[in-house]
């Protein structure tokens, strides 16, 4: 079983199309700086990130979770995204919301992730 692929989606259809294309591969690129620090695999791979929506203006909101309700970093982690994220040239405003609904499970994890945590 191979991860949900990311729900990221402009907040309206005015940005040309291989603008928002070339602009979610520069997020993407710096979701997957970001690791969570007790495991060896991206928060990108892990499937932590739920959406990500950009706006007209190229701000961004992203919805992720974390593996556990309870995870050490649940205070830190929505700062260490948007700080990753902050560096993408052209980027507006971002916001960071984390959630717990749906719970996160190992399904949600990329087969590149599986790999690297001899998962299958």
């Amino acid at each position: 079983m191979s991860a949900e692929p990311l729900n990221m989606q402009a907040a309206s259809a005015t940005l040309p199309p291989e603008e928002l294309e070339s602009f979610t591969a520069k997020l993407v690129a710096a979701l997957k700086t970001v690791y969570d620090p007790e495991i060896p695999v991206d928060i990108y791979e892990l499937g932590l990130i739920y959406k990500v929506d950009v706006a007209d203006n190229k701000d961004v909101a992203v919805e992720m979770t974390l593996t556990a309700p309870g995870c050490p970093v649940a205070g830190e982690m929505p700062g260490m995204v948007k700080d990753a994220l902050v560096g993408v040239e052209g980027i507006g405003d971002v916001t960071v919301n984390m959630t717990f609904d749906p719970p996160w499970t190992p399904e949600k994890m990329s087969d590149e992730a599986k790999l690297e945590l001899n998962m299958y």
